[in-house]
């Protein structure tokens, strides 16, 4: 009898066991807000490029240290590293991608960091970032694959894991600001297993990252507060004219026009060269000395608007300083990872959404600008919107030479109200349109523009 009872012992054991773990998890998975605390969850964040998937990972540190046997719970960032090792080989033992047939894929864990955040509905907490990457066999879908990742919930079976993307440039997905849920990886406790999540992202094509390249061109101009007021300072002194070093009087209406136009164009060619030459050639060029380069150049411009510094040769500083300008705007597909024809296609379609932004602002802006021009609080209201702005660049200069200030912060807070800026320069060009037509009406008979005389019609009956 020996035989059949260890049999039943051992049967009753694993019985037990199976309870033990499948009545907490059913209770606690079952739960509501109310019958437990709500714990965090993780978070991988995928960015979709031609040939690899990179990957932010998100782990509640007190859940990853009770999964793993790492503890982290009391360790600082400074003693990081000499966990980073442990950290790593863990990480790669549970993220096994693959494609759709069941060829693995390669798996690399780059930068970990620790940090504090909170995520709705729970308090603070320590996270982990691993930042990973996976590379398919060649000539593998990165857009359908199999994800079997089973981080902490292998062993905290109450664990959720949200997978989402942050970027992906064939379907549209350009600007890192939202994300896209692809699925959620959780215990199947009728099984007791971790399926792995089946990710599919669709068929993608150039003509979408083209037209989302547009729109992040355009709003990036729309945005960048620095990019519009270098511009805008350097074309509300375009039609004075200057005389022993100062603004005296106007120029005629075609030279304004032709001074705005030269100034529009110019600027135009410097950062559309700077932006192609940067891109093309994939120049790893720091940004801090750029940035400074910029508010350097807005300060000129507001110091110009005052007092001449340059008259006649706006047009040669702003293709200068748009260089400038546009080794910025290459930051931005700097930071995507493109492949060679991806990056032509989103050059051209970035560009364009600048460009047409920058000359619908300027088409708004001059009729404005011809307006105030002879009215005689011109002077007035041009060195207070050059003070101004010499301001907001002498405190962007020193937030980006090493030293934050309210100032830098204020003047970047307003490019988060890019619509109430084109409201405001509708209705001034409105305004402007208006008080032009009235003035001109007023003005035709002194001028000899007599309005025609009305003649009745001949009586022809």
């Amino acid at each position: 009898m020996t035989g059949p009872r260890n049999w039943l012992t051992t049967a009753l054991a694993r019985l037990v066991a199976g309870i033990a773990i499948v009545v907490p998890a059913t209770l606690l998975l079952g739960a509501s807000p109310a019958a437990a605390h709500p714990m965090p969850h993780s978070v991988v964040q995928l960015d979709v490029y031609r040939s690899s998937v990179a990957a932010r990972l998100e782990l509640p540190v007190s859940d990853f240290s009770r999964a793993s046997g790492i503890d982290l719970t009391g360790t600082t960032k400074a003693g990081l590293p000499s966990r980073a090792a442990a950290v790593r080989a863990y990480l790669l033992k549970h993220i096994h991608p693959t494609t759709t047939g069941g060829k693995a894929w390669r798996v690399s864990i780059g930068a970990l960091s620790l940090s504090r955040t909170q995520q709705t509905s729970t308090g603070p907490y320590r996270e982990l970032t691993a930042r990973a990457t996976f590379t398919p066999p060649a000539g593998a879908d990165v857009r359908h694959f199999t994800f079997d990742y089973d981080v902490i919930v292998h062993q905290v079976v109450t664990h959720v894991i949200l997978v989402t993307v942050r970027q992906d440039w064939a379907a549209g997905q350009v600007d890192g600001e939202g994300t896209t849920q692809v699925g959620t990886i959780e215990l199947d406790v009728r099984h007791m297993k971790v399926p792995p999540l089946k990710v599919d992202l669709g068929s993608g094509s150039a003509w979408r990252g083209f037209v989302a390249m547009v729109g992040l061109g355009g709003n990036h101009i729309l945005t960048g507060t620095d990019h519009l007021l270098f511009l805008l300072i350097l074309l509300l002194p375009a039609p004075l004219a200057a005389t022993g070093g100062r603004w005296t009087g106007m120029v005629g209406p075609r030279k304004a026009l032709a001074r705005i136009g030269g100034i529009t164009l110019a600027f135009t060619a410097g950062h559309s060269v700077a932006l192609a030459a940067s891109s093309l050639g994939r120049l790893d060029i720091p940004s801090w000395p750029v940035e400074a380069f910029i508010a350097a150049s807005i300060l000129v411009g507001a110091i110009h608007a005052i007092r001449p510094l340059f008259p006649g040769r706006e047009a040669v500083v702003a293709g200068v300083f748009g260089l400038g300008h546009g080794m910025a705007f290459s930051f931005v597909l700097a930071e995507m990872h493109l492949s060679t024809g991806q990056l032509v296609t989103s050059l051209l379609g970035f560009n364009l959404g600048i460009e047409l932004v920058q000359l619908l602002l300027v088409c708004l802006a001059l009729p404005t600008l011809l307006v105030l021009a002879r009215l005689r609080v011109q002077p007035a209201l041009r060195l207070t919107g050059a003070v101004l702005t010499g301001i907001a660049a002498l405190g962007w200069l020193v937030d980006r030479l090493g030293l934050p200030n309210p100032v830098a912060r204020t003047a970047d807070s307003a490019g988060s109200h890019t619509t109430a800026l084109l409201i405001v320069l509708t209705l001034a060009a409105l305004t402007s349109t208006g008080w032009t037509l009235a003035a001109r009406i007023r003005n035709a008979p002194r001028d000899g523009l007599r309005p025609p005389r009305w003649r009745a019609a001949p009586d022809r009956s």
